[in-house]
């Protein structure tokens, strides 16, 4: 009788490595937001693949950098700091440096992660920006910084490498039933979801600091249209406020004659389209909440503190 795994793995490391590429990556769909910008991921996401023998429950987490108390920045490193004391494995992910060398700031978080005490495999992403002779000496740089389980080289955003991991990943899981049921893909709400499409937008439209006071509460999410009929495909209606801290960011986001919200509702609008399989009507608000992202209950409401 074949022996079936399965376990939970958190993704960690600094921001802006690939964390929530790989993520999607490794589930064959688009459930965590992605953008070029650092700290895009906010929270913790569950996201599931399901194996004839083998379920990994992997936890997509925000990047481990220095925060201030109080704010949301420090609330995205305790989660990631929980992810890691929940998990049967940690999978910290670094971006493999041009020149082949160890970058002093991940040595730093890739120490702090091993003091995790639990089985560490080190995932060196973005391998399609180094030269292959260079690649040899970095997984032996990365070798002696500590005693990972093992050493993974791949790429994230082309796929180079990924199929394996899986497989590798299930060396260091128990021998367990499934942890969820097979058509379980994550723990997402399909409005939350709708959300982080819309804020995924903004994250890409907005410049400098604007984007990272960006929050998206959906209002109403009306599926009464939903199925589909004679006349087509169905519908679903959601009404999705974006929230601001300050009033001067209120303009910026709307935009000259409303056009940089207009912008991000029609392309938040196709990707939830995808998303749910049928027509979808967005419409979007904003509001200005003062310092929501230093308020604890803010956060609460918006679901980046417990």
């Amino acid at each position: 009788m074949i022996k079936h795994q399965a376990g939970f793995v958190a993704i960690v490391g600094r921001p802006n490595v690939g964390k929530s590429t790989l993520f999607n990556r490794l589930l064959g769909e688009k459930i965590a937001i992605v953008t070029p910008r650092p700290q895009t991921t906010r929270n913790r996401i569950l996201g599931v693949l399901t194996r004839p023998a083998l379920q990994i429950a992997f936890l997509d987490t925000p990047g481990l950098h220095a925060a201030k108390k109080g704010g949301i920045n420090e609330a995205m490193v305790q989660a990631t700091m929980g992810a890691m004391g929940e998990v049967d494995v940690v999978m910290h992910l670094i971006e493999a440096h041009p020149e082949g060398r160890v970058h002093p700031l991940q040595q730093e978080t890739a120490l702090r992660v091993a003091e995790s005490k639990k089985p560490v495999v080190l995932v060196i992403n973005k391998i399609d920006n180094v030269p292959r002779p260079r690649l040899l000496p970095l997984i032996a740089a990365w070798s002696n910084v500590h005693t990972w389980q093992e050493i993974y080289p791949l790429s994230a955003l082309t796929g180079e490498n990924v199929e394996g991991l899986p497989d590798l990943i299930a060396r260091y899981l128990p021998a367990s039933p499934p942890l969820f049921p097979p058509d379980v893909l994550t723990d997402q709400a399909e409005r939350t979801l709708c959300a982080e499409y819309v804020r995924e937008q903004f994250m890409q439209l907005l410049r400098e600091e604007v984007p990272y006071s960006v929050a998206v509460e959906v209002e109403q999410f009306d599926e009464s249209e939903r199925a589909p009929s004679a006349k087509g495909r169905g519908l679903v209606r959601i009404d999705a406020v974006v929230i601001v801290e300050r009033e001067s960011q209120k303009g910026i986001v709307i935009g000259r004659g409303g056009q940089l919200l207009k912008e991000a509702g029609t392309r938040a609008r196709k990707e939830i389209e995808r998303l749910l399989g049928c027509r979808v009507y967005l419409a979007l608000t904003v509001r200005v909440e003062r310092g929501w992202t230093t308020r604890p209950e803010a956060l609460r409401r918006f679901g980046y503190r417990q």
